[in-house]
């Protein structure tokens, strides 16, 4: 998967002129503290380079995780065609492009994000997407004080509208819960009680689709359980990737998560040392609708494994269970459909 050709050259364009030996070490510093996952009251993107390092490095990654997972609900909501988005630690922007490349009736998206310096970076980028009307605020979602700066458009507001101080040349006019809402690559900086709490916020403000997207770890994945069992009990429709609202059936050192190869440019490939041109992002996420979707029998947990006129499939079953699936060619048209699917697949 590659970014959309607007964003791409736009980042190249944020990108020219940057020191390679200054994009590394920013680069590099960046990959340590998310893989560590550094909660040390400091922003990871707290600098330009940063920022811009993150462009480079990580952006290829999370949009392709981002716009699968939204992919993979958009497959089992085929009527939900949302026009405004609210974006909670926005990044550069990414869940904006992810989602107006998946969703082509999104018309305006309300963005909000602490740092300064990835804000104005996301903000330069957006100005070359599609959508007209894009507003971005500053909001840190980890502290209490920021659902001052966005519950005038919650639920329970119906009315009221921006504060017109607040008001960009790119004007967002919607003033009610929003049909689409992401959260992608955010929970791993808050602590536990903060993400739920966030969560919980969040789902208050969705009219329509909440989507989670965290890094594919087992730590993400926990933290995933946890949201997903918050969301059941605030009684969300699980639209993917789960085909069942019971227990998970997955138990550690297992655990839930999917992969999206991204093509890396010549540029991406010298700030991380890297030679191959592509990398795995692994990842795992939660779409929650307000309404029920089309009822999948099956989820692909695993790159099927294929041997001699046999495929092995491990699938996550409606009625909540994980089954090993071993089809064989003397299954005729099962077999041909096996071979079609893929990790992450609805079976």
């Amino acid at each position: 998967m590659e970014l959309p050709a607007a964003l791409r050259h736009a980042v190249d364009a944020a990108l020219e002129g940057i020191p390679l030996a200054d994009l590394k070490r920013a680069a590099d510093l960046l990959s340590r503290r998310y893989r560590a996952e550094t909660r040390d009251g400091h922003l990871h993107l707290s600098s330009d380079l940063a920022a811009r390092a993150y462009l480079a490095t990580r952006l290829p990654a999370t949009y392709a995780a981002v716009r699968a997972s939204m992919e993979s609900a958009a497959e089992l909501a085929p009527d939900f065609a949302p026009k405004s988005l609210l974006d909670v630690g926005a990044g550069p922007g990414t869940a904006l492009w992810a989602a107006g490349d998946c969703w082509p009736s999104l018309e305006e998206a309300l963005m909000l994000e602490a740092s300064p310096a990835i804000r104005a970076v996301g903000e330069m980028l957006s100005s070359h997407s599609r959508l007209e009307r894009i507003e971005w605020r500053a909001a840190d979602v980890a502290q209490e004080q920021v659902q001052e700066k966005w519950e005038p458009v919650f639920p329970g507001k119906a009315g009221t509208a921006f504060p017109a101080d607040l008001r960009k040349n790119k004007e967002v006019a919607e003033t009610g819960p929003f049909d689409l809402v992401t959260l992608a690559y955010v929970l791993d900086e808050l602590s536990p009680e903060e993400g739920l709490k966030l969560v919980e916020r969040l789902w208050q403000a969705t009219k329509g689709m909440l989507v989670v997207v965290e890094p594919g770890t087992p730590a993400g994945w926990r933290r995933m359980m946890a949201v997903r069992k918050r969301l059941i009990e605030q009684g969300a429709h699980l639209a993917a990737p789960c085909v069942h609202a019971a227990p998970c059936p997955l138990k550690e050192p297992d655990w839930c998560h999917f992969s999206r190869r991204v093509a890396r440019s010549r540029l991406h490939r010298l700030a991380k040392g890297g030679d191959v041109p592509w990398e795995d992002e692994k990842y795992i996420y939660l779409a929650a609708a307000r309404f029920p979707g089309v009822k999948a029998e099956a989820r692909v947990l695993a790159p099927p494994r294929v041997s001699s006129g046999r495929i092995a499939l491990k699938l996550c079953l409606v009625g909540g269970a994980v089954e090993e699936r071993l089809i064989s060619k003397r299954n005729g048209e099962g077999y041909r459909k096996a071979r079609r699917v893929d990790w992450g697949d609805v079976g």
